[in-house]
């Protein structure tokens, strides 16, 4: 299949993926974007010679996050399937991850980053979970954030949806290293301690560490998906945020 907005790049001898977000400068992962990403993984399947799967933004950013202009209305469901599918996959596929954070790293961008099991980022890298801004959350991080680097971290980032450059994340455990240039960490740090190993081995230890985790996402985060669109969605406020930002105008909070 021809792709639009990912292109495919093996590297390690084939054996690994770089999947790179390819609509600069945002990167945003709107329906499309996610669709091939979804496509890409299915394949995947057939691919028992891969021992990692590593995400770049094109450009200068990782990624903006998922189009706020698919959370509204009838869209809302759709982009929550296609998106949650995204991790479910990885999940099943037990493929090894990696993430190489340039610029912003936003919402759904960042989401996708910490999934990954080795974060690699820019000193001047920037990561945000920004939903609360516009009055609704994030289902993935409030999953995977826990896991990745603490109650206490995850409740800071969802709540404030502050930005965080890349030395704090990286003290907070949402990045892994800092690296002038994170691609070329990430092949450096594939190259020493994945190149070598069988791959069937890999995926069978990368379920295994995460085997506390895997069960947790795959039996929440359709529920939290649920929860965001049944409950979330029926409030004023997330409708409202949502529409403030597409007609760039400042909310009007009713807390309800």
């Amino acid at each position: 299949m021809a792709y639009t907005k990912i292109r495919v790049e093996p590297f390690l001898d084939e054996s690994a993926l770089r999947i790179v977000l390819n609509a600069p400068k945002a990167n945003v992962l709107d329906s499309v974007m996610m669709g091939e990403l979804n496509d890409l993984l299915e394949r995947c399947r057939a691919r028992p010679e891969l021992k990692l799967l590593a995400f770049v933004g094109e450009g200068p950013n990782f990624s903006f996050g998922a189009s706020v202009e698919e959370h509204v209305g009838e869209r809302a469901a759709l982009m929550l399937e296609a998106f949650h599918g995204l991790f479910l996959r990885l999940v099943d596929l037990s493929i090894p991850t990696a993430a190489a954070v340039n610029g912003r790293c936003l919402g759904g961008g960042m989401e996708l980053a910490t999934f990954c099991g080795r974060v690699f980022a820019s000193p001047k890298a920037i990561l945000a979970q920004p939903e609360i801004q516009l009055g609704v959350l994030p289902p993935v991080a409030s999953v995977v954030l826990p896991a990745r680097c603490g109650q206490a971290v995850a409740d800071e980032v969802i709540l404030t949806g502050r930005n965080v450059e890349a030395e704090e994340a990286r003290e907070m455990g949402l990045v892994d290293e800092l690296a002038a240039n994170p691609l070329e960490a990430l092949e450096a740090w594939a190259t020493k301690h994945l190149a070598g190993k069988s791959a069937s081995s890999l995926r069978l230890a990368q379920e295994a560490a995460r085997w506390r985790f895997n069960r947790t996402l795959k039996k929440d985060l359709r529920k939290l998906e649920k929860f965001y669109l049944d409950t979330l969605m029926d409030t004023h406020d997330a409708n409202e945020g949502l529409a403030s930002f597409l007609e760039k105008r400042a909310p009007e909070w009713r807390n309800d």
